[in-house]
């Protein structure tokens, strides 16, 4: 057997294609996830300021990212207490980071799997080595070095899928926590403005 037909390393180049496939997914969805926060809160602000609230929800629906539907959160629920608000706020930017951040642990998880997994072909490979070796005075060359190169090409499998896997995963951890930061801004900076225009509680 050679090595290009060991389940080993098949698993490995799998595991290779699953993780460039989750990470296009991811990033082209970070990518549109990001957005100019400022202007658009200065806009929306600009229509509250006009006594326009429904225009603003419909300016948030349109945009389609994150920070509009957080912005959206606080504005439905503006004539609640501050703590009402806050918890509003702050509960659907979780749900916003956690639709982000799915299928980011797979990429994870890959990044440490596919050593262990190589290893396993690894030690697979050089135990049909031996077990060649073991058979007669008469050792098939092919068995041999077939069992050795099998031995090799999943360990540099695991290691080039590995590294792959945990290169896109911190460049898209990198992505992600930038829009967390854009989140956490603009939710304070709209529950600010909304607790500052309802007033002091009477």
């Amino acid at each position: 057997m050679t090595f290009a037909g060991s389940p080993v390393f098949w698993i490995l180049v799998v595991l290779g294609v699953v993780s460039v496939i989750a990470y296009f997914e991811r990033f082209f969805d970070l990518r549109r996830a990001q957005s100019d926060y400022r202007d658009f809160l200065d806009g929306v602000i600009n229509i509250l300021d006009s006594g326009n609230d429904a225009e603003a929800l419909a300016v948030c629906d349109d945009a389609g990212v994150p920070v509009a539907s957080v912005v959206a959160t606080a504005i439905r629920h503006r004539d609640g207490s501050p703590e009402v608000l806050r918890e509003s706020i702050d509960s659907q930017g979780r749900a916003e980071i956690g639709r982000l951040d799915r299928r980011l642990a797979l990429l994870a998880i890959i990044g440490q799997i596919a050593p262990l997994i190589g290893l396993l072909g690894t030690i697979i490979g050089f135990a049909k080595a031996v077990m060649a070796a073991d058979k007669g005075a008469l050792v098939s060359r092919f068995d041999l070095v077939g069992a050795t190169m099998e031995a090799i090409a999943a360990a540099g499998a695991g290691l080039v899928v590995a590294i792959a896997a945990s290169v896109m995963y911190g460049s898209l951890r990198v992505r992600l926590d930038r829009i967390v930061v854009e989140l956490e801004a603009a939710a304070s900076q709209i529950f600010g403005y909304l607790v500052a225009k309802k007033g002091p509680a009477v």
